[in-house]
């Protein structure tokens, strides 16, 4: 699906290039069970979604915005701009033109004094509303590669697990599928907040096991991110101590990355966390609209 890139690439975001040959042929870039989980898919797709809504002009970008912080507010411009792949310099952008239309504030992060918390104001969830029409008119792109009765069949799977959080009407498969993303991230980041992790970690630990040592490029490709919201995930996990910036023995200019002692003591947790998600998953979905799930996602995917 033309439409999709693996993740926003805006402005200085570049397009994961070519791995150098010494790392050629190590993994295949699409093995291993992360990449065969309804969550790695989602995340795929919504990345998808949100890449495609930020080339569509300002209101998309507002909307993209103010969309994840209706779900939940944001500790800081950074964790936000992580989270869409955007470069933080075009976020702080973003964000003081929704801030001067009354629509976020900037809240002092009491955990963290550098920071500021972001919120949507009432005025923003009024423009939300009226944004999701012109949202719900891109959905025949999006689904574009169903069949009618495949796509009535993803807002019915996908409707159902967010049954619980989502109480609107509306029948967006760009919605639904924002939402179900956020919620299988709030559902991962309860399983691993005793180990200081979040969702977004799901895939890195486990890939560096796989790969490492190895460029952060190939990570990113692996991972299918850019190469700066890798580096994001990578310094969060190096402050942490469970990743390790060694020398790259094929070009001393760059860093070979691989799990600490602790970052490999934590795997199990990781492994935990990601097939209890995805036991959830099938609780509500049962096994055969899991398998369908998983195969219509991957029908939306490049």
């Amino acid at each position: 699906m033309n439409c999709y890139i693996n993740f926003l690439t805006i402005d200085s975001l570049g397009e994961v290039g070519p791995v150098p040959d010494q790392w050629e042929g190590r993994v295949d870039e699409e093995s291993g069970p992360l990449h065969e989980t309804i969550g790695h898919l989602l995340r795929r797709v919504f990345t998808g979604i949100t890449a495609e809504a930020m080339r569509d002009g300002a209101q998309s970008r507002d909307f993209v915005v103010l969309d994840i912080l209706a779900d939940e507010d944001a500790p800081s411009q950074q964790d936000l701009a992580h989270r869409l792949g955007i470069n933080r310099t075009i976020m702080v952008k973003l964000l003081d033109r929704l801030q001067q239309a009354g629509y976020v504030t900037r809240t002092r992060n009491p955990a963290n004094r550098r920071t500021y918390v972001l919120s949507v104001t009432d005025e923003g969830r009024a423009a939300l509303k009226d944004m999701r029409q012109a949202v719900a008119d891109r959905d025949a792109q999006l689904t574009a590669p169903l069949t009618p009765p495949e796509r009535h069949r993803l807002i019915e799977l996908i409707g159902r697990l967010v049954a619980n959080d989502e109480q609107s009407t509306i029948s967006s498969a760009e919605h639904l599928i924002a939402q179900a993303h956020y919620r299988l991230r709030r559902l991962g980041d309860h399983r691993l907040e005793d180990y200081g992790l979040r969702t977004r970690h799901f895939g890195l630990l486990p890939a560096l096991e796989l790969l490492g040592p190895c460029p952060q490029q190939q990570l990113a490709r692996y991972l299918h991110l850019t190469e700066p919201a890798t580096a994001s995930l990578v310094e969060e996990l190096v402050q942490a101590g469970l990743v390790l910036r060694g020398q790259d023995p094929h070009d001393r200019r760059r860093y070979a990355l691989e799990l600490t002692d602790l970052g490999r003591a934590r795997i199990p947790a990781v492994r935990d966390a990601m097939r209890g998600v995805e036991h959830d998953i099938e609780e509500i979905l049962g096994p055969e609209g899991t398998r369908d799930l998983r195969t219509l996602l991957t029908t939306l995917l490049p």
